[in-house]
């Protein structure tokens, strides 16, 4: 189906003509189309009612970062701050009720964290980039995406209750911290790349905990926070307010 809609670009095609193609029923195509909408791999115009590849694609062509603007404009951003704090260091979108890493970069100190490879998907609620994108939601909204995912977050040692307590602290502070990350022993903070005020990308910082006390997490949040201005400013959106209550 992506590759019946990726042959028509921008213009795009309607459901009928999806489902001639695609050889399936309108019922089954209108359904799969509505999952892939939700996921933002497909857009669907308001105006036409005709659908087209989204522009989440190319994000997830992990293998080719020139076609991303978000990558071509924020992995030197990941370069940079991972240089200043000899840590590793990741860059994660949000899609749909995941996160999706894009990039990590290895900082200088000799042991590094290996918490996600590219391509990683995460549910949102058990890692420092899934509370700050949360973070950035209303309260609600994020309330049902974490009871959406809590099924998964065993696997990731960790309670809704702890989600929900982890979410409220980044909505307040402006900024996401995984006291206990993905791999044992280890920290991670995050800060958001947003747009209109709701997070669709994230900077983060993972480190062993004795590199990531409690004493050096404002000077890692102010430089994650630097470089992701940076990365709004130059794919020209707005920045976000430091909280949403």
């Amino acid at each position: 189906m992506l590759r019946i809609l990726a042959s028509a670009r921008q213009a795009g095609l309607g459901l009928g003509e999806i489902a001639r193609q695609a050889n399936l029923t309108r019922p089954t195509t209108h359904r799969i189309l509505g999952t892939l909408v939700s996921e933002g791999v497909v857009e669907q115009s308001m105006r036409t009612r005709r659908y087209a590849v989204g522009e989440q694609v190319p994000l997830l062509a992990l293998g080719r970062p020139a076609a991303s603007p978000l990558l071509t404009v924020a992995l030197p951003h990941l370069t940079a701050v991972v240089q200043e704090i000899g840590d590793t260091g990741f860059l994660t979108l949000r899609a749909g009720t995941d996160t999706v890493c894009l990039a990590r970069r290895f900082g200088s100190y000799p042991i590094q964290v290996l918490a996600l490879d590219v391509g990683d998907r995460r549910p949102l609620g058990v890692s420092s980039a899934g509370f700050v994108f949360l973070a950035t939601l209303g309260v609600q909204e994020a309330r049902g995406i974490v009871m959406e995912n809590r099924r998964r977050f065993l696997a990731y040692r960790i309670s809704e209750v702890e989600a929900f307590a982890s979410i409220a602290e980044a909505r307040k502070v402006g900024y996401a911290l995984r006291d206990r990350g993905l791999v044992p022993g280890t920290r991670a903070v995050s800060v958001a790349i947003s747009s209109r005020g709701e997070a669709f990308a994230a900077l983060t910082v993972a480190a062993i905990a004795r590199r990531l006390p409690q004493s050096r997490v404002p000077a890692v949040v102010a430089r994650l926070r630097a470089h992701a201005n940076q990365i709004e400013a130059a794919l020209d959106m707005p920045r976000p307010s430091r909280s949403r209550r």
